[in-house]
């Protein structure tokens, strides 16, 4: 894969994390229920697409595991427990730990257009959320915090496993960690009908089963800060999927905001492209 096929495949992966909104929504059952579920069947799917995975344990196999497994697990108790739009712009500080990690965890040095690129990403992404920011939920936003450095850690992980391989075992074994630890959570409360099942399908096959394939398999081509940054465009993609499917349209802030983090993320794919300091 070459770095032009690894930052396109970057954007395809934002695209595929981006529907998750509106088949989340779709799903009548337990949050921790369909946390676990997503992540079974992501499982399932990338076993499959593996064959016979090599697992070899090493730190940061394991690091990469859990930090899949946290933020997941995290960003959906955030979610529950403070405003969704709090969780996400929360949750995307993980790139501003990620240029503060790499240089030392990595020895990827974050440049002054990274810092631009970083600064732009998170302005757009403020001004996108800014009219539900909401200091409510304190406890939601620990959490949320919590799960931009465990977000962080998954492209730092991946990297520090370099050419041995198994980012992708990585990211399999932490779904299924994460499915097993919600297990107990399915038998709370009815199942969810047929419309919910179609829904977990697509979570877990295309919205995370896909989507972790394609990240893992260009995060060995790309830095890990680009590996962040180029994802920020995620979220602002979630009203857009509302708006065709529901018709709810973004405020004027709101399409500013997606202007600045589309840019931001623009050009650090276009940088990414031409990058020679792996």
């Amino acid at each position: 894969m070459t770095r032009a096929s690894a930052t396109l495949a970057l954007v395809v992966t934002a695209l595929l994390w981006s529907v998750g909104g509106v088949f989340i929504k779709s799903v009548e059952w337990n949050p921790l229920a369909i946390a676990g579920t997503r992540s079974g069947i992501a499982a399932l799917f990338m076993l499959a697409v593996l064959g016979r995975p090599r697992i070899r344990p090493s730190w940061p196999l394991l690091g990469a595991a859990l930090s899949t497994s946290l933020t997941l697990l995290l960003f959906v108790c955030a979610t529950r427990l403070t405003t969704a739009a709090n969780a996400v712009v929360l949750q995307y500080l993980a790139p501003l730990w990620v240029a503060i990690l790499a240089p030392r965890f990595l020895g990827e040095p974050t440049r002054g257009r990274d810092w631009l690129c970083l600064a732009l990403a998170l302005a757009g992404m403020t001004l996108f959320f800014w009219g539900d920011i909401s200091p409510d939920g304190k406890l939601g936003i620990i959490l949320a915090l919590a799960s931009s450095l465990t977000f962080a850690g998954i492209p730092l992980f991946l990297r520090k496993l370099g050419d041995q391989g198994g980012q992708t075992e990585a990211v399999l074994l932490g779904n299924a960690l994460l499915a097993l630890g919600c297990l107990p959570f399915c038998f709370q409360g009815p199942w969810p009908d047929l419309k919910g099942v179609g829904a977990l399908l697509t979570l877990g096959v295309v919205q995370t089963g896909l989507a972790y394939y394609l990240y893992t398999r260009a995060i060995r081509h790309v830095r890990a800060l680009p590996a962040m940054i180029i994802p920020v465009i995620e979220p602002i993609l979630n009203p857009v999927w509302v708006f065709l499917f529901l018709g709810e349209a973004p405020s004027a802030t709101a399409l500013a905001g997606m202007a600045v983090v589309l840019g931001a993320a623009t050009v650090q794919g276009l940088l990414a492209v031409k990058d020679r300091g792996r």
